[in-house]
């Protein structure tokens, strides 16, 4: 049996990857809180009122990136102008093809089948793989918790003021949006629309770049290269790449020089009297604020560098992996091994390691 710990959207990924990889539903196990894979993203897409991806076409749960969102949407529009953009990367999918696409994905990947309504608070290690809680011993497992919880500055947690971008929320007449990341860009924009004041407060200047990693990192020449740095390096890179950054172009300048010429828009160094405060600042990092990963680093001793468990270039992690069991991890908490592992692309990557070693081990 295999075990994907985490119903989110890289959980989805790593089923519809086993299932290519001629996995039957009934050899996987899926456990997590939530039916629809991407319950938790779509409620903080709707509270940032989120329009359109900042992925591009391959940013889907297949695990073929082509034919990617992009032919999906050549085919409904019956034009080849999606096509076009996603050969010069400018090709993003709205909210709404997405989801369309995870519910697809969903009734027709057999994923209701394999699903248990469960949520994972323990993993040991044991003779043959991997015990979850009393649900039995997995060979395999792939862990994908997502991230740990949303990050308020301590300064401003008790504020009643204070709400974060990811939760419900209206626009006061004057509001602080503290943050400099794409959550916090596409909040300055809602507020400007909705017709209020706006301040926004970031402790350096947003980097302005399509996807929040550098295209490189994605390729396969730059990430040998980022796995043979020493780990002190490689924190510090991490720690470089992950700085707040949100896409160039007049969809952002546009709005944001008319709010300024209109005395609505400015930049402050520190919140103010505004009548509401928005924490655009993301989440925890680190798998100390994640009670699962912590229990495992604890439990297992396992190598960690700063707020990081440390993996393999495959990102399984290597003292419970051997040529009989797999412990790897995807998404945020696989950073170590993939930069961008929090997109659906970095999804994949660990994902499709972790496929290989299933079927390496299935053929002995």
């Amino acid at each position: 049996m295999i075990a994907v710990v985490g119903s989110g959207l890289a959980g989805l990924c790593a089923f519809t990857a086993l299932r290519r990889g001629g996995v039957d539903p009934a050899e996987i196990a899926v456990f997590g809180p939530n039916d629809d894979p991407a319950a938790v993203w779509r409620l903080r897409a709707e509270a940032i009122r989120q329009r359109e991806m900042r992925s591009e076409s391959d940013g889907h749960c297949l695990p073929a990136s082509f034919p990617g969102l992009a032919v999906r949407a050549s085919q409904a529009a019956g034009s080849f102008r999606p096509l076009v953009q996603t050969l010069f990367d400018r090709y993003n999918p709205t909210v709404a093809e997405f989801l369309a696409h995870v519910d697809e994905v969903r009734e027709t990947s057999g994923w209701d089948r394999s699903l248990h309504r469960q949520r994972i608070e323990r993993i040991q290690a044991v003779q043959g793989g991997f015990e979850l809680d009393g649900h039995g011993t997995f060979r395999h497992v792939l862990v994908a918790p997502g991230h740990p919880a949303l990050n308020v500055p301590e300064e401003l947690a008790g504020d009643p003021r204070v709400v974060h971008s990811y939760e419900p929320h209206d626009y006061a007449s004057t509001v602080t949006v503290v943050g400099a990341g794409l959550a916090a860009a596409t909040e300055w924009l809602n507020a400007l629309e909705a017709g209020s004041e706006v301040v926004s407060v970031r402790r350096r200047e947003p980097l302005r770049r399509p996807l929040n990693v550098p295209r490189a990192f994605f390729s396969k020449r730059r990430l040998q290269a980022f796995h043979r740095l020493p780990p002190h390096e490689r924190e510090t890179v991490l720690d470089d790449l992950l700085a707040p950054s949100y896409p160039p172009g007049p969809r952002f300048d546009e709005p944001l020089a008319r709010g300024a010429g209109e005395g609505r828009f400015r930049v402050a160094p520190a919140v103010n009297g505004s009548e509401q405060v928005i924490c655009a600042t993301g989440f925890r990092r680190g798998f100390a604020h994640d009670p699962l990963l912590s229990r495992l680093v604890r439990d297992h001793d396992l190598e960690t560098a700063g707020h990081r468990i440390v993996l393999d270039a495959g990102s399984s992690v290597p003292a419970l992996t051997d040529d009989t069991r797999t412990l790897a991890l995807a998404g945020a908490p696989a950073q170590w091994a993939f930069p961008a592992a929090d997109t659906l692309v970095g999804a994949k990557y660990a994902v499709r390691r972790f496929v290989r070693r299933v079927g390496a081990c299935r053929t002995r």
